[in-house]
């Protein structure tokens, strides 16, 4: 092998011009596991990194991709051996340093989770990033206490891949999960999923600006943030918790204590990116085991590298749907 397919991204004047070129292994940057990639998830996130402003990569010629599954090809870390598979989410990833839109990368051996028994790369990149981010605000809600004998629990922006990964997982340990999305054509898909009913966001924020409203839910799953989630927290049961981890409806938060004080709310912030790693084996080991949905096929879709430009452009106009994974 003397050279391999990678998805680059430059920028140009005003523009970021993306294209698949041949590299060499001499173009990958240092790091301990050198590794043969088998799939990369595409994010949101990823989507930025595509966009002249969108303030993800710090230097081009650039090749994105926050999340890889693959196996060892050769290692300088006495962790991994050549022939493990592994996946990797987070840290610099696609953003300091070369992604997974390549079929060979180089990552630092402090990065990577031996891939957990019970998931193959392929399901490791049907999670991915988001899957994680989803696995992580699950493991949050039961970490603090709340039980599927508690109350229904609201996962927002449930379409996209945090969200419908979030209700998946919850449905598959017993939760009764509502799910708020704004896209129709999505709704028996969810339900195929396990959520037993859905609401708009407009029912969501019908009565928002009030200090507190009924309690509706024992714990959410916010992917949204912005009015959305300011509108959640006077909803929450006594003692609720949300898991927060969206701002695509914006960062401004605009609420009162009362919440806190009151009904004794718990709001949990969700990082994905630097999560410690004892926590993010433990939690990519329930993702291959107590979490996986036996309906994990149904998150993720399929592409080729050739069509990742095409997919990018879909996700920023909001028309994506659903996990859709690239295939290296």
């Amino acid at each position: 092998m003397s050279t391999f397919k990678a998805l680059v991204v430059d920028k140009r004047e005003n523009e970021v011009v993306a294209r698949t070129r041949e590299l060499e292994l001499n173009d990958l940057p240092e790091g301990e596991l050198l590794v043969r990639v088998a799939y990369s998830g595409v994010n949101y996130k990823d989507a930025l990194a595509f966009k002249v402003k969108g303030n993800i990569v710090r230097s081009y010629p650039f090749i994105p991709g926050i999340d890889l599954a693959g196996t060892v090809v050769t290692s300088e870390s006495e962790r991994f051996r050549a022939g493990d598979e592994i996946v990797v989410t987070g840290y610099g990833l696609g953003v300091s340093h070369f992604g997974g839109f390549s079929e060979f990368a180089r990552v630092p051996a402090e990065w990577a989770v031996k891939l957990p028994e019970g998931l193959t790369p392929k399901e490791a990149m049907i999670y991915g990033t988001a899957g994680f981010t989803a696995a992580l605000s699950v493991f949050e809600l039961q970490e603090n206490g709340i039980r599927p004998s508690d109350g229904p629990i609201l996962v927002t922006g449930a379409s996209g891949g945090v969200g419908s990964a979030a209700a998946a997982i919850a449905a598959k340990l017993g939760y009764e999960v509502i799910a708020s999305s704004g896209k129709p054509d999505m709704h028996a898909w969810l339900l195929s999923l396990g959520v037993v009913r859905i609401i708009t966001r407009e029912e969501l924020t019908a009565g928002s600006g009030k200090a507190l409203g009924k309690q509706l839910w024992a714990g959410a799953i916010d992917c949204v943030g912005g009015e959305t989630l300011s509108a959640i927290m006077p909803s929450m049961m006594y003692g609720g918790v949300v898991a927060a981890s969206g701002l695509t409806g914006g960062s401004e938060l605009a609420m009162t204590v009362f919440p806190f004080i009151l009904r004794g709310v718990r709001l949990i912030g969700i990082d994905s990116v630097m999560s410690g790693m004892e926590k993010r084996r433990k939690v990519w080991e329930l993702l291959g085991g107590a979490y996986k949905p036996s309906m994990l096929e149904k998150l993720g879709e399929e592409i080729s590298l050739e069509q990742l430009s095409g997919q990018v452009e879909r996700m920023l106009q909001g028309q994506s749907r659903g996990r859709k994974i690239v295939k290296l």
